[in-house]
């Protein structure tokens, strides 16, 4: 799974998804439940790049006292969990743009994991697939707002996803989407289509490296947080 990753720069965004969004505010590195941006399509059939919760049901929607992580849904069960099903099935598939993403690696030391950064060789950007929802304004105060999810899938055979995560445990990889694809993904409406996207990027176009967080990374505060 995947929960800490670089998003791409607004500007380079615009650019490549030919897109025309405004300036917006969010980190060079994303957490479960921080500003981030996607592409989707709008309710104008117009690519649209928009700021979103990173977590498909963000915290502060959540009841008092549960605690659920929704910044990954697994492919194989998208379309039957609650939470995903609906907007799977609606086809709201987003395109989320990275420049990186970090996963744990414990070819050191078993018990202690090491965060290992992972690009792609020859793109200093790429997009990443993955599901949107929109949430109405609450009587409470939280104004209405855009969250995501990135889709994943097993990766227990790809030659380097499968060095990430703990020993033992299954091998999950996010879903890169070539950019000659990035079109039909996103005007993608059935489920069953979608799932031809979702195939393991060759891991020779891939490269990683130790990445150890700084000591003194940033902590998440309430400007973080969106919806």
């Amino acid at each position: 799974m995947c929960n800490n990753y670089e998003p791409s720069e607004l500007d380079r965004i615009n650019e490549l998804f030919r897109t025309a969004a405004e300036h917006f505010d969010y980190r060079a590195e994303s957490y479960p439940d921080y500003a981030a941006p996607i592409v989707r399509i709008n309710e104008h059939g117009v690519r649209d790049c928009v700021v979103a919760n990173f977590g498909f049901v963000p915290k502060r929607r959540l009841p008092p006292g549960v605690s659920i992580d929704t910044t990954n849904a697994r492919s194989e069960t998208v379309g039957e969990k609650p939470t995903f099903a609906k907007f799977w099935k609606a086809g709201q598939l987003a395109l989320i743009p990275a420049r990186a993403v970090f996963e744990p690696n414990y070819e050191a030391d078993p018990k202690k994991s090491t965060r290992y950064k992972i690009w792609l060789k020859d793109e200093p950007d790429f997009a990443i697939a993955g599901l949107w929802r929109a949430w109405d304004a609450r009587a409470d105060g939280l104004p209405p707002g855009y969250s995501f999810t990135m889709l994943t899938i097993n990766a227990d055979e790809h030659p380097l996803m499968r060095r990430m995560h703990a020993p033992g445990k299954e091998k999950r990889s996010i879903v890169i989407v070539p950019r000659d694809r990035w079109d039909d993904w996103l005007v993608c409406r059935d489920p069953e289509v979608a799932r031809t996207f979702l195939s393991l990027y060759p891991a020779e176009l891939m490269d990683t490296a130790p990445a150890p967080r700084p000591p003194r990374a940033a902590k998440q505060s309430a400007s973080d947080l969106l919806i």
